[in-house]
């Protein structure tokens, strides 16, 4: 927990880093998830329809990237959150410092 608040407090500081990692997680965010409904909804489609034989040709390896894929969005997502975050507090204190 110590260091994520070290992480935090780092970004606060380096806003223009900040603000580059929150412009780099987003693409990546909207790259990875980029029509994944779509795969999610043929990969269900197709092992439905092929049952076991859609599973060992490889019905199964797609399904497992496409939650991988998934597992990868959510990370960027919640970088692009964090960093949000940082620049919005930095930017409340800023505020507050000129007051």
């Amino acid at each position: 927990m110590v260091r994520q608040r070290k992480l935090y407090a780092w970004l606060c500081d380096h806003s223009v880093a900040c603000f580059v990692l929150l412009t780099v997680s987003f693409l990546v965010f909207g790259k990875l998830s980029f029509d994944l409904i779509h795969l999610f909804s043929a990969n269900a489609d197709y092992l439905l329809d092929n049952g076991w034989i859609g599973l060992m040709e490889g019905g199964l390896q797609q399904l497992l990237e496409l939650l991988a894929t998934s597992c990868g969005a959510m990370i960027a997502y919640v970088l692009f959150k964090l960093c949000e975050n940082a620049l919005v507090e930095r930017l409340r204190h800023h505020k507050n410092e000129q007051d």
